[in-house]
């Protein structure tokens, strides 16, 4: 199974950016989907996830209200819609893949290569 996540760059603050990952090598709609980011000199964490149907969605706390998950399964395609974007989301942004129902970042199954995205003041 690949993940192929795209969408990152350099935005103002306030701004938006929309994250796709594309999944390929496997079943994707049978994979619940997760996206996280990494910043310098910090720990991944989860952003945003959502089940394999796409009916529940799970969002950290920083970023409910301002980022959307979303899916197409005839896509194979998980989306990030990141709006009202903060300096402090700047990071390296990842999906993945969890072996189970956690969204901790020691349970994915699989992890995509990354995309930057930095948000200026």
């Amino acid at each position: 199974v690949q993940l192929q996540a795209s969408g990152g760059g350099l935005v103002q603050a306030g701004g938006s950016l929309r994250l796709s990952c594309a999944v390929s090598g496997g079943t994707f709609s049978y994979y619940a989907m997760g996206w996280f980011r990494q910043a310098p000199g910090k720990e991944r964490e989860i952003v945003a996830g959502i089940s394999w149907g796409g009916g529940t969605t799970y969002y950290a706390d920083s970023v409910r209200g301002r980022f959307t998950i979303s899916r197409d399964n005839a896509k194979n395609t998980v989306y990030l819609q990141m709006n009202s974007l903060k300096p402090e989301d700047t990071a390296v942004y990842y999906c993945g893949v969890p072996y189970g129902s956690s969204w901790s970042p020691d349970s994915m199954r699989y992890w995509g290569q990354g995309t930057q995205v930095t948000v200026s003041s």
